[in-house]
């Protein structure tokens, strides 16, 4: 067994590599766009040696993992913040990078993660891209607002309704504002089937599904973030409670708490960025239409700020999501749904 650290770039890769029958260790950096790297691997199998490779989790990997799988070698991915507070002393290299990798996989330390699989990967694509186009079309339809308040309409929703298109198109605008409003209608006469065919997509997969479908029955919760959730997530027999949600989302507050004197800040924002936007756009939608929902975000609001509550919920909603999703419940049995399931308490919510 040949066991490697892999300190991982974009163009290179920095390795120490340990023999564990013989003892022989080394260390090497190969290049990405020559194919020295891929040769090594490649040399390592013909030679009939079994591989156990480390490296943090990063981008801009997707081909070397393939090609291990390729192989059959074995492929641990690390947490990069656990990596990073195992290192003692404060010197950072390459050599050093891998080195550190090499000796936590040597001292059964090493921080592995969960990975999701080629086909859960290739689904979160399809997410990510209609949320960038859903972003362009944004970007495009403020331009557009602010041509015509620039000519002093101020339609907001009615700009984009058959009536609104037409008095925008008729206004007299100088050469240049004329073309740019030609251009962005164009653009966003572009996008709109492209949306509107991602989204029917995201809802096929999402009834083949379910797990989502059952996500799908907590108000605010359509096809686009229950199929996110699922994804991202992966298994809900990952966390022991709903609480290591929040954490792993990144909506819990930052602390530097000392001396008894506790000090929160802004959240982590250490998980996946578009799993936390759907939640909180989907907390907001529920908030707008169930009353109890509505209620606890007032509630917040009026003792925090509106940012602050919003966060909130939207944490509050993907810990609801877990319970859900784990013990196989719909939001219509909510008292069935939680840690406290099963526990007696009164109204006050005392044993």
């Amino acid at each position: 067994m040949m066991i490697i650290g892999v300190d991982y770039h974009p163009s290179f890769q920095a390795i120490a590599f340990l023999i564990e029958e013989t003892g022989e260790c080394g260390e090497q950096e190969l290049s990405h766009s020559d194919g020295e790297a891929e040769k090594f691997y490649r040399d390592l199998k013909q030679r009939g040696i079994s591989v156990r490779v480390g490296m943090e989790a990063t981008g801009y990997s997707r081909w070397f993992e393939r090609l291990l799988a390729e192989l059959g070698f074995e492929l641990w991915i690390g947490d990069p913040a656990e990596i990073q507070a195992k290192r003692v002393k404060k010197q950072k290299t390459d050599r050093k990078d891998a080195q550190l990798l090499l000796r936590l996989m040597r001292e059964h330390n090493f921080p592995q993660i969960w990975v999701p699989s080629p086909e859960n990967r290739d689904l979160r694509q399809l997410l990510w891209h209609r949320h960038r186009l859903v972003q362009m079309r944004t970007r495009i339809m403020n331009q557009l607002h602010a041509l015509a308040m620039n000519e002093g309409y101020r339609w907001k929703k009615k700009l984009f309704s058959e009536q609104g298109r037409a008095l925008l198109e008729k206004l007299s605008l100088a050469p240049w504002a004329s073309r740019r409003r030609q251009e962005l209608l164009e653009l966003l006469d572009r996008l709109n089937p492209t949306i509107g065919e991602l989204t029917a997509a995201v809802e096929r997969e999402a009834r083949k599904r379910p797990e989502v479908l059952r996500l799908m029955t907590h108000p605010g919760v359509g096809p686009l973030t229950a199929l996110a959730y699922v994804l991202i997530i992966g298994t809900p027999t990952r966390f022991e409670r709903g609480k290591q949600i929040g954490t792993y989302v990144g909506m819990i507050p930052c602390e530097e708490s000392s001396a008894h004197k506790q000090r929160l800040g802004h959240i982590s924002k250490q998980g996946n960025s578009l799993l936390r936007f759907l939640l909180v756009e989907a907390a907001q939608a529920a908030a707008r239409n169930h009353p109890d929902w509505r209620r606890r975000y007032m509630h917040l609001a009026m003792r925090r700020h509106k940012s602050i509550a919003k966060v909130a919920m939207g944490r509050r909603l993907a810990i609801k999501l877990y319970w859900m999703w784990r013990t196989g419940c719909e939001y219509s049995q909510p008292v069935q749904c939680g840690s406290y399931a099963g526990q007696l308490v009164t109204g006050h919510g005392a044993k």
